[in-house]
């Protein structure tokens, strides 16, 4: 029997906009996945006690401010140090080519930049993560 994906939508940060983080939520919700958005300004902490006490598979990070090679790392770290680590990191936002590499290296699953049609993140989450 197949259960349903969760998936926290998170914006990291100092980050204003979340004009994309809402896109994507959409796009996994329109896909029958259950999609937590935490809205703005969130510290790493929050995304992942709020990714934990949801029981959430995934987290999305939407992030166009720059410090993501700060925050996206500290998100990862947390999720190690409470045992977490099961739930993949996806990131997507303005993530110059040279530090995706980067961020795969310390853990983070995929990064969708702009531009990439929001059925390619659908389509990562469905095959990354297992539903039976």
């Amino acid at each position: 029997m197949e259960r349903t994906i969760r998936v926290v939508v998170a914006k990291v940060g100092l980050d204003g906009h979340d004009r994309g983080a809402k896109i994507i939520a959409r796009a996994l919700r329109d896909a029958g996945m259950e999609v937590i958005y935490t809205g703005l300004h969130q510290t790493p902490e929050q995304v992942v006690e709020a990714a934990i006490q949801e029981d959430v598979d995934a987290i999305g990070i939407s992030i166009l401010s720059g410090a993501h090679m700060t925050l996206v790392p500290r998100v990862v770290e947390l999720l190690r140090e409470n045992e977490a680590d099961d739930i993949l990191v996806f990131v997507g936002g303005t993530i110059p080519k040279e530090d995706i590499p980067k961020l795969k290296e310390v853990g983070v699953g995929e990064v969708f930049t702009p531009g990439t049609p929001t059925r390619k993140a659908v389509e990562y989450v469905w095959e990354a993560v297992p539903v039976s």
